[in-house]
């Protein structure tokens, strides 16, 4: 299987808690809090190894919350490439309120980065990777990053380098997108992403495979993936475009359904499968994961079980 790495550049501890009621002015008392190591990295990762296959994470993290998050890492099994972040490690922290099951979730910044840190860290990055192997990006950028960080990370890399997932949002995904002969190996995006950067409406699934077309014909990547949510997913290279079917399943939280995708994604190419079938992948691990509570990622049980039914489609555009 080929070496996969995956890079969190704005990790957080999520703490996570709950109370009766969230009111403005009184203390309110709260459960004993349940800590976690969070990230679009790091995610991948853990949905890696829920699947049965290895990746190393590589973290930049700093001051005392990054050494709890090296050691919920550790915790977890996940081998950890650690890099010194220019600050504190950022805490998110979420709160479910009892009385309407509704959930708070504050999320913190992160340490600021100067142009000479990122200027040594993408050094160090690069020279982490396997040119045989993957390399997924995923998650935000911290303060401070450039927005076109991944094109940097691209050129450095070079044409006989890694493949690379990418999975941003925001600015450097408009940035991407913005440019021509990126090469990446895979761009992933939802639709609501996809249709702020088209401007405009993607209604039918014919819709997001022009627009994913269109991004591989500029050379932005080799492969383009637009999750359309309960509709699944659609997925567009050069030889064509095709649709992987989403499942009638009961939703308890999407909150890492996209990490999920990836991470299944990833370790599908990494074992050689192609394209359309790391889509059933990922499609099935991303219906998996909303089954689950919002802390929970997929489950292999369940994705194993659900993925016979993941039907693929051509799609004609």
């Amino acid at each position: 299987m080929q070496d996969i790495l995956t890079v969190t550049f704005n990790p957080a501890v999520d703490m996570s808690t709950a109370t009766p009621a969230v009111t403005a002015g009184p203390k309110l008392r709260c459960d004993a809090p349940v800590f976690s190591a969070g990230g679009g990295g790091i995610n991948v990762s853990r949905a890696i190894r829920i699947l049965g296959g290895h990746s190393r994470a590589f973290v930049a993290a700093g001051g005392t919350a990054g050494v709890k998050l090296g050691d919920l890492l550790a915790e977890e099994g996940i081998a950890r490439i650690p890099y010194p972040a220019p600050g504190e490690t950022r805490t998110n922290v979420a709160v479910i309120e009892g009385e309407s099951g509704d959930q708070y979730r504050y999320v913190m910044p992160g340490p600021t980065w100067g142009e000479a840190d990122c200027a040594l860290m993408l050094d160090n990055l690069c020279a982490m990777v396997s040119p045989s192997g993957l390399v997924v990006l995923s998650g935000s950028l911290a303060p401070g990053m450039p927005v076109d960080v991944i094109r940097r990370i691209m050129q450095r890399l070079g044409t006989d380098g890694p493949r690379v997932i990418c999975d941003i949002s925001g600015a450097p995904l408009a940035n991407l997108c913005g440019h021509e002969g990126c090469g990446l190996e895979l761009l992933r995006m939802d639709h609501d992403e996809a249709e702020e950067i088209e401007g405009g409406p993607l209604a039918s699934r014919e819709d997001s495979a022009r627009f994913a077309r269109d991004l591989v014909s500029k050379g932005v990547a080799r492969t383009v993936i637009v999750a359309r949510g309960p509709d699944g997913s659609v997925l567009a290279t050069a030889e064509g475009c095709v649709h992987a079917s989403g499942l009638d399943v009961p939703v308890d939280s999407k909150v890492g359904a996209g990490d999920s995708f990836v991470g299944a994604f990833a370790l599908a190419l990494a074992m050689g499968k192609d394209a359309t079938t790391a889509l059933q992948w990922g499609t099935t691990a991303a219906t998996s994961a909303v089954t689950t509570p919002a802390r929970e990622l997929c489950r292999k049980p369940d994705f194993e079980r659900y993925l016979p039914e993941c039907a693929l489609s051509d799609l004609a555009v």
